[in-house]
């Protein structure tokens, strides 16, 4: 049995916060978690929770809230609720809000558009190249695509000057397209290109690579994901 300093903080025993914090940590983990001490911190009101084979974890004394990453997560019968990733994602929505659909490459679906994506994207990176081939799979299933630029290697780079082909082109979609495909066109840098505006709200958000996939509630996917992974996370299978 794990061993556990036998105090009592603010009515909450340590076995108490560690039953808590064990079901909590479990379900937000989605496999067992358990807990091998609860111990006082330096802190008033915040305690250290060890966590079997896995970090150290402050918690608050009653074993409702705790800290993972640098982020505060509330935790609930269902399991633990990141505050913090729901702030974020609510900024980042009100970012993208802010963003003129004029001013990304969008790929809309033939018929009724059930929900949307945001992707940060640079036509050099292999799964940029890769998740654009499957913009028709999410099309398909109702899902809009909506473009902004993210040069990987700055606004000065040979990638931003590919983005800045697509984003100035009268056909921005195929363009963009025939560029991730691997094929080499003329440069064509327009002098309202939105690409430095996009990156640096890439930057402001967060983003540190692409694809970075963004949904319509705020929250970002980092990385690729298969089309049919997106869609069940949209929860539109």
């Amino acid at each position: 049995m794990p061993s556990m300093c036998a105090l009592w903080i603010s009515g909450a025993s340590a076995q108490e916060i560690e039953d808590r914090m064990g079901v909590a940590l479990s379900a937000f983990a989605g496999q067992p978690i358990g807990i091998e001490s609860v111990r006082l911190s330096p802190a008033p009101g915040i305690v250290e929770v060890q966590v079997i084979n896995g970090p150290l974890l402050y918690a608050t004394e009653d074993g409702g809230y705790f800290f993972l990453n640098g982020d505060l997560h509330q935790v609930s019968e269902a399991g633990a609720v990141n505050l913090t990733e729901e702030r974020r994602s609510s900024a980042r929505k009100e970012q993208l809000a802010a963003v003129s659909l004029e001013d990304m490459v969008v790929f809309s679906p033939k018929g009724e558009t059930r929900d949307y994506v945001s992707v940060f994207t640079d036509v050099t990176c292999f799964y940029c190249q890769k998740l654009h081939r499957e913009v028709d799979q999410l099309n398909a299933k109702g899902v809009e695509v909506r473009y902004l630029a993210f040069p990987r290697g700055g606004i000065n780079s040979d990638g931003a000057k590919k983005l800045a082909t697509a984003w100035c082109a009268d056909d921005q979609q195929t363009t963009l397209t025939e560029l991730k495909a691997g094929m080499d066109l003329p440069v064509n840098d327009c002098a309202d290109s939105p690409i430095a505006a996009q990156y640096q709200l890439g930057q402001e958000m967060g983003v540190s690579g692409t694809p970075a996939i963004i949904t319509s509630s705020g929250m970002m996917i980092p990385g690729y994901r298969p089309a049919a992974d997106l869609i069940v996370a949209l929860g539109l299978d």
